[in-house]
């Protein structure tokens, strides 16, 4: 029971709380750190204490359920620190918009939806518990409700769904070849009995199933929504997409793949090498699609689409190496780039600045910001001692590693040139904007907008501009990246014998 109760507390107290304080103008905090706590306490405790629970059953295999494992554990450690982290920033930043309240609600009710997505128990709980954590992210792009947020919350919609009507062809085939079991297990639930001979159809249908659930995490060609939604959206729901709502595609297709499929299934298959090509090519294309973009928030989407087929990259490879390397590259990646889209929502809430050549010299005001952005980017890049170099030498040692020919040494290669293009895209916005040199031109920070008396007061002028609780969010996220960096080796073995 303690994983149903971890799945609802949230939804229902977000729920509870909209209908308490809806017609409010300013929302109180203290419910909201109350309830976040609460639910922490209440998913810890279904991490390390929970049974296997089989709520109900449609048929003798379609079944709703709930269990626990280290994948389920990894992921649902990374969701609850971004959304615990992402929160506090937001009782700051959503004070320049409106409906803040509709925004709470939600942001609850996706944090339920994706501890059932991480304690999900078969194929049919995943699927609906995916469908639902898109349903209730999708007011978080149109938050704002103008044209450009509703068209923009409705391709995210249009292409979630989509995606995820082609990873549902996959469950059915998974279903229909199964054994008697088809809870996930290591190696797969496929009967070798019923599955042969049909070789060529199952590889077709598990194809489309990787491509569709990776719509979710940006796998080229379903990448469209991000550059999309993520700049419209506000900066904390920007950083949970991109931290861990996307990656719950990642998830499905990890349980997909190694715990319904079996990797012995498709490695060796064209499906492995067409897996493995698209994700050099995202990793390649969103790297220089962010090198060419002037938009902050609009470039750290394009860094997404790239980073997250890092995560593809190492399923793809079907071996251990790749699989440790995409778990921890998961978690780096999630609390880097929240913290880059957390600094992009504190120079629009503190200058009104969201183009990368604006953000000349603010380091004078803003330097514990653009000092977490120079980390977060660090770790991207897979600088030492940050989380991004460990799960990116995993993933090096992997593709050498793996049977998969030319692959083996093109896949390093890729990921090379995407250190380089990452590098690229952000060292420049630290160096400009500590070391700006010569004049500053029109439109410069130091033309404060009117909320910066607010700030003022708050009593972080002149050393930090921004309020605490906007940047004490951003060290905690960077301690998590240096942590992976500095244990990813240990942590690695948490994940033995998953392949």
């Amino acid at each position: 029971m303690l994983n149903l109760i971890a799945v609802m507390f949230p939804i229902i107290c977000g729920t509870g709380l909209y209908i308490q304080y809806r017609k409010k103008e300013r929302v109180p905090t203290l419910p909201y750190i109350i309830g976040i706590v609460i639910t922490d306490i209440l998913a810890l405790l279904a991490m390390f204490y929970s049974k296997p629970i089989t709520l109900f059953a449609l048929s003798p295999k379609v079944n709703f359920a709930f269990g626990m494992d280290i994948v389920g554990r990894w992921f649902l450690a990374t969701v609850l620190l971004l959304y615990t982290f992402t929160l506090f920033y937001a009782f700051i930043y959503m004070r320049i918009e409106e409906h803040i309240q509709t925004f709470m609600t939600f942001y609850f009710i996706s944090l339920g939806a994706l501890i059932a997505v991480c304690s999900s128990a078969n194929l049919v709980t995943i699927y609906f518990a995916f469908e639902l954590t898109t349903l209730s992210t999708v007011p978080l792009v149109l938050h704002e409700q103008t044209n450009k947020s509703v068209a923009a919350g409705l391709k995210y919609l249009f292409y979630s769904i989509g995606g995820a009507l082609l990873g549902l062809l996959g469950v059915f085939f998974v279903y229909g070849y199964a054994g008697d079991e088809v809870e996930f297990v290591k190696g797969g639930v496929l009967d070798a009995a019923k599955a042969s001979g049909n070789q060529s159809v199952l590889l077709f249908a598990f194809f489309i199933a990787i491509i569709g659930y990776g719509t979710k995490a940006g796998m080229y060609p379903m990448h469209g929504w991000l550059p999309t939604a993520h700049p419209i959206a506000p900066a904390p729901a920007s950083a949970l997409l991109s931290g861990i709502i996307a990656k719950s595609g990642v998830l499905v297709i990890l349980r997909f793949v190694f715990y319904s499929v079996g990797a012995d299934f498709l490695r060796g298959t064209w499906v492995q090498y067409a897996w493995i090509g698209i994700a050099l090519l995202t990793i390649f294309m969103g790297s220089m699609m962010a090198f060419k973009e002037e938009v902050l928030k609009k470039r750290l989407a394009y860094s997404t689409i790239s980073q997250i087929s890092y995560v593809m990259l190492g399923m793809a490879f079907l071996t251990q190496e790749g699989l440790v390397g995409s778990l921890l590259q998961v978690m780096q990646h999630a609390s880097a780039k929240a913290c880059l889209f957390l600094c992009a929502g504190a120079f629009i809430y503190l200058y009104e600045k969201r183009r990368v050549g604006e953000l000349r010299g603010i380091g004078k005001t803003s330097p514990i910001i653009l000092w977490c952005l120079f980390f977060a980017a660090m770790s991207l890049v897979g600088i030492p001692p940050m989380g991004g170099f460990t799960s990116k030498w995993h993933l090096a040692q992997a593709a050498l590693g793996a049977n998969v020919g030319f692959l083996s040494i093109v896949a390093p290669i890729v990921l090379l040139i995407s250190a380089l293009l990452t590098a690229g895209y952000l060292f420049p916005i630290v160096i400009d904007g500590f070391f700006p040199g010569g004049a500053l031109g029109h439109g410069h920070i130091y033309e404060q907008p009117e909320h910066h008396e607010e700030a003022e007061r708050d009593g972080n002028k002149p050393f930090e501009l921004a309020p605490a609780m906007m940047w004490i969010p951003l060290i905690g996220l960077i301690m998590i990246s240096l942590f992976v960096g500095l244990f990813g080796n240990s942590l690695a073995g948490l994940f033995g014998g998953i392949v």
